[in-house]
């Protein structure tokens, strides 16, 4: 099998560097059959053990509403002033301020290692919280929760973003996040059972729900220690590689046809500044941000909203699971028609509808089954809108350095997304939190403008590219265009 680079033949209208034709690839020494089964052996040891780790990471994020109607609103004294929403919001400033740092280190430490020390750490603090007895202790582990959960998402993004070609990328975001939602979203069965051990070794149910949850953690990050692969540069470096020498090589020769950055380029902080000053980036991670409200919103306050409409605890924490089972299967589904397609902005469009027709049933219907239908509205086009940002940016950017550095911005304000939902949402307006739905609705609204602007400015773009008019080549590549 013949690892040699394959040449170009240009460019299509999704945007991809089209790879030479079937015939001409066999000739070229390309086994699309044998490359396929590569990708099937990076898909299994790659995603199931990032999604584990995201899966608790989001448990062990998330897990406060769940918790604080098991009795830490009393417990800890959350229910004077706003005090819930500070511990909330504190989570997210240092997420936002380490993302990007983290990343940098990820390259230089390796992705086992980084990965799977930043799990154990949050697990460790997970735990911690169950035996806090002061409302002030718990705003400072939720600080060092962030701080530790920080480089988690933008390192997986990153390391799954380097493996693949372009078109492949938004099923592989959507299986990895879906996944670590569906389990997120059943947590809350998990949360209610965890309560149910209230008063063993004479602690309360809410206590043991972290606990529990950071035992888990820690024992996922061992896992993570050994399974983790880093990335394709840097695989033969490893010990026990999982691949042959020959089979990396044709991994990144798959890559370079695609957008020709398989080998990492130096970063610095002179380049991280350089790819700040693209304001494209900065378009990205305002739709990361307004697409993470209405998860985080969701997450944070359904079971609250749920026991408002009159549902008892257990009853709120079975019904906040439920939405997430139809969520999976759109997401996953708009995801593989998308990669088909070779379109971005089309299905953030429809995600971004759906988020706007099931928050405003939640908000203005008088019937609560009409209000409840709504979550599973609001939670398919929020689930579909996350990996598709995601992938909207990975699509239209290269080299190593500006996706390490467009990454960590992206995700980092999905951070500033968090703490939008958990400021909107004030406990003056519960149980029916009318003003935060109305607030995240505004949110969608703004994607499907910028989606607008962004459409317009692509076309323009690769119609200079055709035409040859461009003063310089897009994204420093002669045969690069913009996935619309």
């Amino acid at each position: 099998m013949t690892s040699e680079k394959v040449s170009y033949n240009g460019t299509d209208n999704s945007g991809v560097i089209t790879p030479p034709q079937t015939s001409s690839m066999a000739e070229s020494g390309v086994d699309l059959a044998y490359e396929k089964k590569i990708i099937r052996k990076v898909d299994l040891r790659l995603l199931p053990i990032l999604a584990a780790l995201y899966s608790v990471s989001l448990i062990d994020r998330a897990n406060m509403a769940g918790a604080a109607i098991a009795g830490m609103m009393a417990d800890l004294k959350l229910n004077i002033g706003s005090r819930y929403s500070i511990v909330l919001l504190v989570f997210f400033i240092p997420y936002f301020i380490f993302e990007l740092p983290s990343n940098l280190v990820l390259r230089r430490v390796g992705s086992a290692v980084w990965l799977s020390s930043i799990a154990f750490s949050w697990g460790v603090v997970t735990i911690g919280m169950g035996f806090i007895e002061d409302w002030r202790i718990m705003v400072f582990c939720r600080v060092l929760l962030g701080f530790f959960e920080s480089g988690f998402l933008p390192g997986c993004v990153y390391l799954i973003c380097s493996w693949y070609v372009r078109y492949e990328v938004q099923q592989r975001l959507a299986g990895f996040y879906l996944f670590t939602t569906l389990v997120g979203g059943f947590s809350s069965i998990m949360v209610y059972w965890l309560t149910k051990m209230n008063g063993i070794q004479g602690l309360a149910g809410w206590r043991w729900i972290f606990i529990i949850e950071g035992v888990i953690t820690v024992a996922i990050a061992f896992l993570a220690y050994i399974f983790v692969i880093d990335f394709p540069d840097k695989l033969l470096q490893r010990r026990k590689p999982f691949l042959t020498d020959s089979e990396v090589d044709i991994i990144k020769s798959r890559i370079n046809r695609d957008r020709d950055d398989s080998q990492a380029d130096p970063i610095t902080w002179s380049i991280v500044v350089h790819h700040l000053a693209d304001w494209k980036l900065w378009v990205y991670a305002l739709m990361f941000m307004n697409g993470a409200v209405p998860p985080y919103a969701l997450a944070y306050f359904l079971p609250i909203i749920l026991k408002g409409m009159g549902y008892s605890t257990g009853m709120s924490q079975i019904l906040s699971a439920l939405p997430y089972i139809p969520a999976v299967v759109v997401g996953f589904t708009l995801a593989w028609w998308a990669d088909k397609s070779r379109l971005r902005a089309p299905f953030i469009a429809l995600g971004a509808l759906l988020v706007i027709a099931g928050l405003s049933m939640t908000a203005f219907s008088s019937h609560h089954s009409v209000r409840y239908f709504g979550v599973f509205v609001c939670l398919a086009g929020a689930q579909n809108n996350v990996p598709a940002v995601l992938a909207y940016q990975a699509n239209n950017i290269r080299m190593n350095s500006k996706r390490s550095v467009g990454t960590a911005l992206q995700i980092g304000f999905g951070a500033i997304g968090g703490v939008f939902a958990s400021t909107v949402f004030r406990e003056k307006d519960a149980p029916g939190y009318r003003n935060g739905l109305w607030a995240t609705i505004g949110t969608q609204f703004l994607t499907l403008l910028l989606l607008v602007c962004m459409t317009i400015y692509f076309k323009k773009k690769n119609r200079q590219h055709k035409e040859s008019t461009l003063d310089k080549p897009l994204e420093n590549h002669p045969e690069f265009t913009y996935t619309i």
